[in-house]
């Protein structure tokens, strides 16, 4: 572990502005990303708290690890608010305070002597003698009459006191002056002992509280008493008969004892056994009521009787018991000073576990202190006293010798100390301490002084006195907790009076941290007092004193409890009366102290006041001076005091006292102070003001406020219980008077620190005098911090007051009626609220924003109680207000007059015009503390609002709510930032959509309304149900709350009700649908439906346009083309938005800002509508241009699927890429088309795309045309071996068999390849629209006519053929084989069939004659043969017949006009001259030699 290090001090001339390289990024052993800064709150010095020892060192290396938080911490101690941050120093303060050290910490292993010895008269002093109580005279009357034996004893409990005459019992109470005697004389023997137990459960009625053992010569007897605490404290007893005695003859009962569970032990003078009396409801079978068990003897020794025949020398026997319930043990100590420790394992069980002597205890402390006549083989023990494992984990027992000494005795089980379940094994000495160096007449007693080992620091420990003789003889003591010790000094054994010596342990010096290499030491303040009589008894009076903490690690704090528990008393019988000493707390000394002088001016009390800061410490001489201020001190009637001569304990009011404490508050509450080594750390960038130590002040202020709240701060508020016979009962887990002696000591706090705000730096703010004093930057940022830091306190304060002023209205009433009550208001609650009162605590309360707010709730529930039961709600609200008004506001007392008239106009009948009144009247009041509503407020108001059939008042009070919990709109800029997660503006957004959701219901309500009305009367606007769902729908459709609108919308949607939305005519719908038409295809789709509703045809155009092109959804192709279809059809028709909605245009805005204003710019591809009616163009090409795509598309998506080529895998992918979004032409021509050598849709691309390469357009119709021929010509592989077996067959002289004939059927069924490329050539041209550069017709009808010629000239070439087009191998040669007329070929393509098909597709004679003419003068092969010339020149003439036929038709020039008329003629006597059409017959085909000689008359005549 490192070694802490060496704590900062500032630095001269270092100031926080000044940079500087930043030296603290890594400490001793820390980490470089967290670097080192001191706490906001520092550990108070000299603070009540912490530990000495190792529990000290623990707390310092806490808060050595605290000191570096890292900047998440920083971010944090910004963040939270001013009493969250007192709330956490009260907290530390009171961890420190839990962490006092155990007993056994500062009762260290060794011996000690040392005391802080006062007088009763001085200031100093641990105790006050408050009074003495005189022994009645009756009792004396009574004593006179004795004639064998008198006793006395204390029941300090009760107040009460016992005396024995003889064989009759009286007690009184000490406390009254004249007092009723209480007797018992109904046995017949002398008593010898007196117990007062609590008995066992079960046993007795609930009448009895406590038993009264009596034990005398021959029998024990247990008495029943019922004991009440009156007003003043005062307890009343009454006696009763329990007819339990068991018979003691021979013992002489001498010591009574009670254990845990009612347990009651005993022993007498006659011998050292210990017995056990037993008792239970009633007999058993061999069982007594009553009987006695002896654990030390056999069985026949417990029941035979000890009668002595003849006189025996004294013998050892027990003369005391005192059992430790928390261990189960029962110390017995004999007249030998012998100690027996007993194991009470059950209520069976009694086992002797260790027994230790005398000689063995001084055995053991030899090896402690080398010689003392103290611990002689002479001395006694003259009391033992127990050690409650709760005080201590280690020291059992403390034994008080004759000599005055304490040892310390620790008993383990083992290695371990004991438990309550393992009986202890060996006992051995811890400590010694020895009696103080002063005796009571004041005089130094002779001593030999012992230093104890100290090693190299033995100069710092302090000296120990082994041999006074201050406290011989030491009669009788007595130890009670934490650490009082009272013990009895007579001068001899017949001495007629006692000295007392008191002592108590100092636990505000303890409670300081221990300084380095200094040993723990044991703080105890002694003091002397005379009794001037004999002491017969002691005991505790105070009821509920004790401990500070429940276990050992705090217990012994009694600066802590100062405040919290009452005062210890102490009470001791003598034979004169009853004498009562009052613990001082701190807070007493000091008052003493200031009450003797008047000021810091005098001397004596300036040294004091130091004195007390050096004991004490700044923090805790602050907070004990702002006690004494607040009236925290007490005084009672001793000597030393100036109290009444009565005695009476009371409140220190004496104005010079109060003002010394106010002024020592003041003056020496110190200054806060700047950490700028801790700014520098951070590279001077840190909040100067969270590096603020506040002042020892504020230290003081937050410590007393923690002693005042400690009972309370993690108790919960409330704590339930069912009643017998059923029911629930609901209680404050603190007492209500407890609540109010807080509230009202945090009230004096509070009044306090506002009379005196301007003489305290710090807290009056930042217009005080102390900021104006400030002389450097460094004090007036301390200051800051200080008012920080004590504003904070003020307001914790504030609110504790305010929150225990709530449980006091909760709680309010007596007993089982308030019970009741609360129980009521619990169960009003929701159940998840319901469950958080049930653990809400008072910290939470006070300083939690949740605590509070569901302390408001059941305020509410109170209010809302008081007004079911007839209360006027003003009464109770103004109650409220005043009591708690931070918990009940004026917004709050309009919530219950709004209620309040709710109710009023249910009874008053919702249909009624006064009920009408009432309801509108509470709703103006809601909407004036919408802000203020609870969601469960307005559930409770909209359920009456619907129940009352008030929908338009409802749907406008939720919509004022879901305004005013977002003022500053920060739902709507989350929703417009994307919604982000782990945002703030969130919450924002869900508590508007649980007030939109209420709107929902009220709907619901509205239509189930609806549903129960007959239709003809809802066709009547005048009739209630109507009007009311006229004015609900209003109040919703002509809202500007755009979530509202939007949540609406989408309910509307899920709910299936798109035609609901739809007949809304506002601009919200349009707004709506746009926002969502990027994200839903839904309501992309209800948003141009809503536009082709309202006859918005273009807008509808757009939005389906961009669904059509969108690749946002899923839509198929053949949706996408409809869409393409419907925009083209909208886009032709009607107007836009703006000309044709009119109705749904904002008063002060177009439409189209309407759409864009509230929600902002559209993005780009999002469905915002325009009204452009130039854009309407571009809109009906896109479309044309888009469907033209698509349907390209289309063609491509059916055809691939059945491409032979495609793996399955590509298959689905293909479909997946072309049933979608609409692809551009390049991937349609890249990706699909040109793979796929679909030659026609590149074709069609070409246009689409305008495509002009003249050498890519002929290579693809190149292709397509000879694709065409080959799919016509190519054979599969069936029928190429089909036709096979075929021809060996007839080669064979067989004939065919049937699979054969049906193939070559179907062969001889195919169109001709002519007629396929003329249907080809048709179907594209009237595609591609005879567009000449896609299709061009000179280009074209050469490539058909030389296919012609060569079909003509070689007609083998149109058999089938086996592969591949022009692989004449195999399937053509066998087909040439067989029997022609069996199988005759395809016919050859008929005459004209190309001009043909051009005229068909439109082309012009004059265009395709232009054509032919260079086929037939040019010399172009395969034109040049004869062959080829004789078909030109015959489709020539056939072109020039078909162009002479349509001009005399239509009565235009033939031929064009003369020129073409010379043409034309000259190319036809070319043709007659050079022969070309002449044949065996005078004629090629169809035209003969004397029709071509008319033919060219009529051209040169011009058609005449």
């Amino acid at each position: 572990m490192a070694a802490p290090g060496t704590p900062q001090r500032p630095m001269p001339g270092l100031y926080m502005n000044t940079p500087a390289p930043n030296r603290h990024d890594r400490g001793f052993g820390g980490n470089a990303d967290q670097p080192f800064r001191p706490p906001v709150y520092r550990a108070p010095s000299g603070a009540a708290g912490g530990a000495a020892a190792a529990g000290v060192q623990n707390a310092q290396q806490a808060g050595q690890q605290n000191s570096r938080p890292s900047s998440a911490g920083r971010q944090t101690a910004q963040s939270i608010t001013p009493v969250e941050r007192a709330a956490r120093a009260v907290n530390e303060n009171l961890t420190r305070e839990s962490r006092f050290p155990e007993l056994d910490n500062y009762v260290t292993q060794g011996i000690s002597s040392e005391y802080d010895l006062t007088t009763a008269s001085q200031a100093w002093a641990p105790f006050e003698r408050v009074r003495r109580f005189p022994i009645p005279d009756r009792i004396f009357e009574q004593y006179n009459r004795a004639q064998v034996n008198t006793m006395m004893g204390l029941l300090a409990e009760i107040h009460h006191a016992w005396i024995s005459i003889d064989n009759s019992l009286y007690m009184w109470d000490y406390t009254n002056p004249n007092p009723e005697l209480i007797g018992f004389e109904e046995q017949a023997y002398n008593v010898t002992a007196v117990r007062m137990i609590k008995p066992k459960k079960g046993v007795f009625t609930n009448r009895i509280t406590h038993l009264l053992a009596i034990g005398t010569t021959q029998e024990i007897t247990l008495l029943g008493m019922e004991c009440k605490k009156g007003p003043g404290g005062v307890y009343g007893v009454e006696l009763f008969q329990t007819r339990m005695s068991v018979p003691t003859r021979g013992i002489d009962v001498s010591v009574i004892e009670d254990g845990r569970d009612g347990r009651i032990f005993f022993a007498g003078r006659n011998s050292n056994d210990v017995y056990e009396m037993t008792y239970q409801q009633e007999e058993r079978w061999f069982q007594n009521r009553c009987s006695k068990i002896c654990h030390t003897s056999t069985r026949l020794q417990s029941v035979m009787p000890s009668i002595p025949f003849s006189v025996r020398p004294p013998h050892e026997h027990v003369v005391q018991m005192v059992a430790d319930d928390t261990r189960s043990l029962l110390y017995v100590l004999s007249s030998e000073s012998t100690i027996r420790v007993f194991h009470m394992r059950s209520e069976i069980s009694f086992d002797c576990c260790i027994t230790m002597t005398f000689m063995a205890i001084r055995t053991s402390i030899q090896h402690m202190v080398a010689r003392t006549d103290l611990i002689d083989p002479t001395t006694d023990i003259a009391s033992i006293a127990a050690i409650s494992a709760t005080e201590s984990s280690r020291l059992n027992l403390m034994i008080i010798t004759s000599t005055g000494c304490r040892i310390f005795m620790s008993a383990t089980s083992g290695y371990y100390a004991t438990d309550a379940t393992s009986p202890p094994t060996s006992m051995a000495v811890h400590h010694v301490k020895f009696p103080p160096a002063t005796a009571a007449n004041g005089q130094p007693q002779q001593r030999t002084i012992q230093q104890q080992p100290g090693g190299p620091y033995a100069a710092n420990q302090p000296i120990i006195d082994t041999n006074s003789r201050a406290l011989i003889v030491t009669r009788r003591a007595a130890r009670f907790p934490p650490g009082y010790f009272f013990c009895f000094v007579a001068a001899h054994a017949a001495a007629p009076s006692d000295e007392l010596f008191l002592s108590a342990p100092d636990s505000g010096r303890m409670a300081r941290p221990a300084e380095p290499q200094q040993m723990s030491r044991y703080f105890e303040t002694g003091l002397w007092c005379d009794l001037g009589s004999r002491a017969e008894d002691v005991g505790v009076v105070s009821e509920g004193s004790g401990g500070a903490e429940k276990m050992p690690l705090g217990f012994g704090n009694e600066m802590a409890i100062q405040f919290d528990k009452p005062i210890a008393e102490i009470a001791i019988l003598t034979n004169t009366g009853v004498h009562t000493f009052r613990r001082r707390r701190l807070v007493d000394v000091f008052a003493a102290v200031a009450r003797r002088g008047a000021g810091l001016e005098g001397t004596q009390d300036a040294a004091d006041t130091v004195r007390f800061i050096r004991r004490y410490g700044r923090t805790e001489t602050t907070a004990t001076a702002l006690a004494v201020a607040c009236g925290q001190a007490v005084s009672g009637g001793g000597a030393s005091t100036a109290a009444g001569a009565d005695g009476r304990v009371s409140g220190v009011n004496d104005p010079d006292v109060l003002d010394f404490a106010r002024r020592v508050f003041i003056e020496q509450g110190g200054k806060p102070t700047l950490n700028e080594n801790a700014i520098m750390a951070f590279g001077g960038h840190a909040n100067p003001v969270e590096n603020v130590r506040p002042s020892p002040r504020h230290d003081g202020i937050a410590l007393y406020v923690a002693r005042l709240v400690r009972r309370v701060w993690k108790e919960k508020v409330m704590e339930e219980k069912v009643i017998p016979g059923g029911g629930l009962e609901v209680k404050s887990t603190v007492l209500v008077d407890k609540l109010r002696s807080i509230q009202r000591d945090l009230a004096a706090l509070q009044e306090f620190l506002s009379r005196n705000k301007a003489y305290i730096d710090g807290l009056a703010g930042p217009g005080e005098t102390a900021l104006a004093r400030a002389a450097t930057k460094q004090e007036e940022v301390a200051l800051q911090g200080e008012h920080r830091a004590l504003d904070a306190l003020v307001k914790l304060i504030v609110s504790v007051i305010e929150g225990l002023s709530f449980v006091l209205v909760l709680f309010e009433g007596e007993g089982a009626v308030a019970a009741r009550a609360a129980a009521d208001i619990l169960l009003s609650l929701p159940d998840t609220q319901r469950q958080r009162a049930r653990e809400l605590t008072y910290e939470q309360l006070f300083t939690s924003t949740p605590g509070r707010d569901l302390a408001r709730e059941l305020v509410k529930a109170i209010v809302n109680r008081s007004i079911a039961r007839g209360a006027n709600v003003d009464s109770v609200a103004e109650a409220l207000r005043r009591r708690c008004g931070s918990f009940c506001s004026a917004d709050d007392v309009v919530v219950f007059k709004a209620q309040e008239l709710l109710t009023k106009a249910a009874e008053a009948g919702a249909a009624t015009e006064g009920g009408r009144s009432l309801l509108n009247e509470s709703l103006l009041l809601f909407q004036q503390v919408a802000s203020a509503l609870t969601g469960e407020q307005l559930k409770t108001a909209v359920a009456q609002y619907v129940e009352m059939e008030f929908f338009a008042g409802a749907v406008r009070l939720v919509l004022r709510c879901a305004s005013m919990v977002d003022r500053a709109g920060q739902a709507a800029a989350w929703v417009r930032a994307g919604m982000p997660q782990a945002d703030d503006r969130q919450k924002q957004f869900e508590k508007r959509t649980e007030c939109y959701n209420l709107i929902h219901d009220i709907i619901n309500a509205v239509d189930a309304s609806v549903a129960r009305t007959r239709p003809e009367h809802l066709a009547d606007p005048h009739h209630p149900v109507a009007r009311r769902k006229a004015e609900a729908y209003e109040e919703i459709h002509n809202s500007t709350d755009e979530l509202f609108q939007t949540n609406l919308f989408d309910w509307y949607v899920a709910q299936g009700w798109e035609e609901r939305l739809l007949d809304i005519r506002s601009p919200a719908v349009v707004a709506y649908l746009q926002s969502k038409a990027d994200e839903r295809l839904d309501h992309a789709d209800l948003l141009w439906r809503y536009f082709a509703r309202y006859n918005c045809f273009f807008d509808a155009a757009v939005v389906q346009l961009k669904l059509a092109k969108s690749d946002a959804f899923e839509i198929p192709l053949s949706k996408r083309i409809e869409y393409l279809g419907w925009a083209k059809t909208n886009a032709s028709t009607g107007f836009g938005i703006s000309a044709n909605m009119g109705a749904l245009r904002s008063p002060d805005s177009s439409m189209l800002s309407t759409l864009t204003g509230p929600r902002g710019a559209s993005p780009a591809g999002s469905f915002a509508a325009t009204d452009s009616r130039l854009s309407r163009q571009e809109l009906l090409a896109e479309a044309s241009d888009l469907l033209d795509m698509a349907a390209v598309q289309a063609e491509l998506l059916e055809r691939v699927p059945h491409h032979p080529r495609l793996t399955a895998e590509n298959r689905e992918r293909a479909i997946q890429m072309l049933n979608g979004p609409i692809r551009t032409v390049e991937s349609l021509y890249h990706d699909f088309a040109d793979e796929a050598g679909y030659y026609d849709i590149c074709l069609v691309l070409y246009k689409i795309s305008q495509y002009r390469n003249q050498a890519h357009i002929r290579s693809t119709w190149q292709c397509l045309l000879e694709k065409v021929v080959a799919e016509r010509e190519v054979l599969g592989a069936a029928e190429r071996r089909a036709l096979e077996r075929q021809v060996q067959r007839q080669r064979r002289g067989g004939a065919a068999d049937a699979a054969t004939r049906i193939n070559l059927a179907l062969w001889r069924n195919r169109p001709a390849p002519w007629a396929a490329l003329s249907e080809q050539v048709r179907a594209l041209g009237s595609r591609l629209g005879m567009d000449d550069a896609v299709f061009p017709v000179d280009m074209l009808v050469p490539m058909l006519e030389r296919w012609s010629v060569t079909a003509t000239t070689d007609p083998t070439s149109m058999l089938p053929r086996g592969g591949a087009a022009g692989n004449n191998n195999g399937g053509g040669g066998a087909l040439a084989q067989l029997d022609p007329n069996e199988y005759p070929p395809p016919p050859p393509p008929p005459p004209h069939w190309v001009p043909t098909v051009m005229f068909d597709l439109g082309v012009p004679p004059d265009a395709l004659y232009a054509v032919y003419e260079v086929l037939a003068f040019a010399d172009m092969e395969p034109f040049t043969s004869r062959a080829g010339r004789r078909l030109v020149a015959a489709n020539l003439v056939y072109v020039v017949c078909n162009w002479v036929e349509r001009s005399e038709a239509s009565g235009e020039w033939v031929c064009g006009g003369p020129e073409g008329q010379e043409r034309v003629a000259e190319a036809l006597r070319e043709i007659v001259g050079q022969g070309w059409l002449a044949g065996r017959d005078g004629a090629v085909g169809e035209v003969r030699a004397d029709v071509l000689e008319e033919l060219v008359r009529k051209v040169e005549l011009g058609g005449m």
